[in-house]
This record gives C-alpha cells, structure tokens and sequence, in this order.
C-alpha cells in the first residue's frame, strides 16, 4: 500500500489516511484494490505486475477520456512499480444493483433503465473509440484473431471438459472448433471489442453508469461486447429482458453506423456461444485447477443459458462434436451438483435501534451476530444529515472517509464470512446478523448494506431490513 499512499499524496498534496482494500474485488485477475481517502478525498488505488496490461488499460482510460467516455480519469502512476491511482466512481457495480432489485425474473424497472444506459453507450466503445486508437498496447493481441479464439476454446477444452470429467472425441471437436473459429471470422471486425463487457465491470454512479477493466480490448466483431453482456451468467437476465436490449443496441448502433440486422443476426449467436465457452473455461481453470471454489457457482448459470441456446437457437453452421459435448455437460451429474440446493443458506440482515427493540428471529435458530456500531462516528449529529439514511450517497460518502469505518466493517466481515463459509458446510439453512445504532438510521444502515453487498453473488440467499425506516415508510 505505500506505493499508492505515495500517488495519493503526489495527486492531492495531502496524505493519505486510510487505505482500505476493498472486498471481492480481486476476483480472477490478481489485482489488489484499495480505496484511499484523507483531506475528505477518495481514489482508487490498483496494484498489478502485468506491466503490458497496465499500460493498455492507462492508454485506453486516457483516450476514452478524451472522446467523453464514462470511464475512470487517471490520477497518477508508476509503472515500474506496477500501481497507478484512479477517480473512485463508488460501490455499486450493475450486479449488484441487478441483484438488490430482483426477485427471481421479476427485475424492477430501474434496473431495466440502467441497462438500456449501459447498452445506448456500448455503440460509442465499439465506432467512436475505435478511431485513432492506439492499438500497438494492445495484449495479448491487437484482434480477436484466429489465435484470440484457438486460446479461448482450448482454454474450454482443456480446462472444463476435461477437468469436468466430460468425454468428447478431441479430433472431431478441433475440426469443430475451426469450423466455428472461420464463421466467426466472417463477421465484420474493423471495431473496439471491449472483450469483458459484463455486470461487474459496470459501476452505477448518481443512476449513470462508468465503465472499468477494458484493459483485454482489441479489433473485433460487434457482437461479441453485446453477447458477453447479456448472456452474463450470474446475473441470469431473463430472455424476454436479453432479447429487448438487443433490439434497443442494435436502434442505438444504428445512429453510428448503417446496421445490417439480418447479417449481424447471422453470426450473433455463434457469438454468444463462444464468450459461454470461455466464460466456462476460466470457472474450470479457478474452479477446478486453483481450487478456487466459489468460480464452479457461475457454472449453473452457463449451463441454463446453454440449455437455452439448444432449444431456441439454431446456428447457420453444423458442430456436431461440439454440441455433443455440451450434451455431456448437461448431463454430467458433476456439473448438476454444483447448482445451488432448493434450500441454500439464507442471510437475514437487520439494521435496528438499541433504543427501541431488537430485531426478532423468525427462523427458530435463536438469532445470530449483533454488532453494536454506537462507536463509530455518527452523521445523525450533523445537520445536513438528519433527514438521510445510511444508503443516502452522502452519508455514505461521509462513513467511507472513516478509517474507523473501515477497520469496524473488515473485523465484521472477517467473522460472518468465517460463519457462512462454515453453516455451508455444515448444511445450516439460516444464519442472522444485526447491526445497531443509536437511532437505527445511518450507521446501522450503511453497514447492514455494505455485509449485503459483499454477500450477495456468492451463492446464499440475502434478506435485508432495516426495522426503523420500515417504521417511517421509508
């Protein structure tokens, strides 16, 4: 961390006072994050050794910024130290808002509209940026070439269906495999393919979303940003909702380019089947080969969308080894056993006031954790305050310049993901934890939130709330 203490200081001319990495956002990529604050500012902070990497992300953050694209402005950087400081757009990736704000297929009109800003800014990524871009920092490839997608299905190959135990014939699936691979290069792919276009890599800011980890981009086809998106595979979007997205990118496409519909329709989904594919080779490369269990938990939602192609779609090529293969993957009794049980674990989250009562348990289990947070400072005693609550984006703001904040929700968390990690193995189905507060308004809020968040997506079910807004109406 002093590496990013020290671009802080360089950028703002103050010191940083706390440096706070943030939870879940490793993920496959290695990078350690953190949050920087100090003198009532906030970046943040990356850490990585791949040099080639950093370099095309900072190129590509920078020429971004200059055409007006919603992506993160860079602070400062060194390179040799493999770090470099970015403007912090906030907490809120379109997963997580996609997930607080569903039930089942039932997904709320917000979300819908922030998809639609998302999709009505994917056009500009893939033609406006694509000119004068500088493609020499590309990495590993300036396309996605031949060999860009020989890597993707060999990592399928070699790192799901054989780690999954699934048979295939391996000479007939390569004549598949390039039967596919000079299909897709058919496709027009003079354009910027963002390459991980997903809901992770989305961050909601004041309802407008800014775009992160484009560091992979290089040429390709359109369809494959769109595909990657809407056939995400945690954030199971229903068909209905995919297929009213892809008409509206395809309307907004249009005020950029003359678009095609019957040509780009034709190769869109040998599209989607290959970003499944490779999607599916990485669960199998952390999952199964790092051991990295909680990757193996987006395989159910691959394996619904693949069900879903085999019945609806037909693809203008034959690849019968390769379907046969996705046959075995169905009916692997392995991959079926890594789908969530009907009665996984469930995680009640409860903000509440130490004034008033404590949070009754429904479940039988006797209740669970209660964190009294009456330590922490407190916006209710500030005037500007009194009126929000601790989801409000300026009190948050306020508790995320805390250091004590900071070093109170880690301990939490520390010691409810100790608990899950534990109830899951054990096969226990409930599981309660209680924050409180003096009024039950803003820190208890903002914590129960923040446990929420870093839960949600990791395979349990969330219930959150907050018992003395529900009092208010609120």
């Amino acid at each position: 961390m002093d590496v990013l203490k020290r671009l802080f200081e360089q950028h703002y001319r103050l010191p940083a006072e706390g440096a706070r990495p943030l939870q879940g956002q490793l993920g496959g990529s290695g990078r350690a994050i953190a949050r920087l604050t100090g003198g009532g500012f906030s970046a943040i902070g990356i850490v990585y050794s791949g040099r080639e990497e950093n370099l095309a992300f900072l190129e590509f953050s920078r020429h971004f910024r200059r055409l007006g694209l919603p992506v993160p402005e860079i602070y400062a950087e060194d390179l040799s130290a493999g770090a470099y400081l970015e403007e912090d757009l906030g907490d809120t990736t379109l997963f997580e808002f996609l997930s607080a704000n569903r039930t089942g297929e039932a997904i709320a009109p917000d979300v819908m509209e922030a998809y639609r800003k998302v999709v009505a800014v994917l056009p500009r990524f893939q033609v406006e940026a694509c000119r004068d871009l500088n493609y020499k920092v590309c990495y590993p490839r300036s396309s996605f070439d031949r060999q860009s997608i020989a890597w993707d299905l060999n990592y399928f190959k070699y790192y799901f269906l054989r780690l999954a135990g699934v048979p295939f014939n391996e000479q007939a699936l390569e004549i598949d495999f390039s039967r596919l691979t000079k299909f897709l290069l058919n496709a027009d792919r003079d354009y910027f393919l963002y390459r991980d276009f997903q809901s992770r890599n989305v961050m909601l800011r004041s309802g407008q979303p800014f775009f992160l980890d484009y560091q992979g981009g290089r040429k390709g086809a359109l369809q494959y940003d769109i595909a990657s998106l809407l056939f995400d595979g945690k954030a199971d979007l229903p068909p209905q909702m995919r297929q009213e997205l892809l008409d509206y990118y395809l309307e907004c496409l249009g005020g950029f380019i003359k678009v095609d519909r019957e040509a780009f329709m034709e190769h869109y989904y040998a599209y989607v089947y290959v970003r499944i594919l490779q999607a599916l080779g990485a669960y199998g490369f952390r999952g199964f080969y790092e051991r990295k269990a909680h990757f193996l938990q987006s395989v159910p939602y691959a394996l619904k969308n693949l069900r879903w192609l085999a019945d609806h779609v037909k693809l203008p090529i034959a690849l019968p080894a390769l379907m046969e293969a996705l046959d075995g993957i169905a009916a692997s009794e392995k991959l079926q056993g890594l789908a969530p049980s009907a009665e996984t674990l469930t995680v009640r989250i409860f903000s509440f006031s130490f004034l008033r009562e404590m949070p009754a348990d429904v479940s039988g289990n006797g209740g669970g954790f209660v964190f009294d947070t009456r330590s922490l400072p407190n916006p209710g005693r500030e005037e500007q305050f009194r009126s929000m609550t601790g989801k409000d984006a300026a009190v948050i703001d306020y508790l995320n310049r805390e250091a004590s904040v900071h070093q109170y929700l880690a301990s939490a968390l520390s010691l409810v993901d100790a608990s899950v990690n534990e109830y899951r193995r054990r096969g226990f189905k409930n599981l309660m934890v209680s924050f409180g507060c003096t009024g039950g308004q803003h820190r208890s809020v903002y914590l129960a939130e923040q446990l929420a968040k870093h839960l949600r997506g990791v395979g349990v079910d969330v219930v959150v709330r907050h018992i003395e807004q529900e009092k208010m109406g609120r």
